[in-house]
C-alpha cells in the first residue's frame, strides 16, 4: 500500500460519516444489507464475489476488509488465487468488449468526417 492509504484510515470512517449521515446511514444500511449471513449466497462466496469486485476497482481499503472477512468465512489462498485470476479475465474481457464499441465509433467517425 502506498503512504495515501493505509489500514489506519479505516479509523476516521465514524467521523467521516459524521460529516454526512443521511448520506452515509443510506450507504451503510445497503453495505449491512449485501454483507448479511442469511441470504442465498453463502457468506464465503459473498466475501470471494467482493473480493473479485475489489480486485476490479482496486480498491486498496476493500481488498484489506474483504481478505480478512473471506479468510473467515472460511476461504483458502488457492480459493483467491483463483479469484484474482477470474476478476483479471473479466476485467481483460471487458476491455475486449469497449475495444469492439471502439472499432464501431471509429468508423463512425471516419464516415461522417468523409461526408
Amino acid at each position: 500500500m502506498s503512504n495515501y492509504q493505509t489500514p489506519d484510515d479505516l479509523k476516521s470512517i465514524p467521523a467521516f460519516v459524521a460529516l454526512a449521515p443521511v448520506e452515509a446511514k443510506a450507504f451503510l444500511a445497503f453495505n449491512h444489507a449485501v454483507e448479511r449471513k442469511d441470504g442465498l449466497i453463502p457468506p464465503k462466496y459473498r466475501e470471494l464475489i467482493s473480493l473479485a469486485v475489489a480486485l476490479t476497482t482496486q480498491c486498496a481499503y476493500c481488498l484489506d476488509v474483504h481478505t480478512a472477512q473471506a479468510a473467515e468465512a472460511g476461504a483458502t489462498r488457492e480459493e483467491v488465487a483463483e479469484v484474482a485470476l477470474i476478476a483479471a479475465a473479466v476485467r481483460a474481457g471487458g476491455t475486449l468488449g469497449h475495444a469492439l464499441l471502439a472499432q464501431r465509433l471509429f468508423e463512425r467517425h471516419r464516415d461522417e468526417g468523409e461526408s
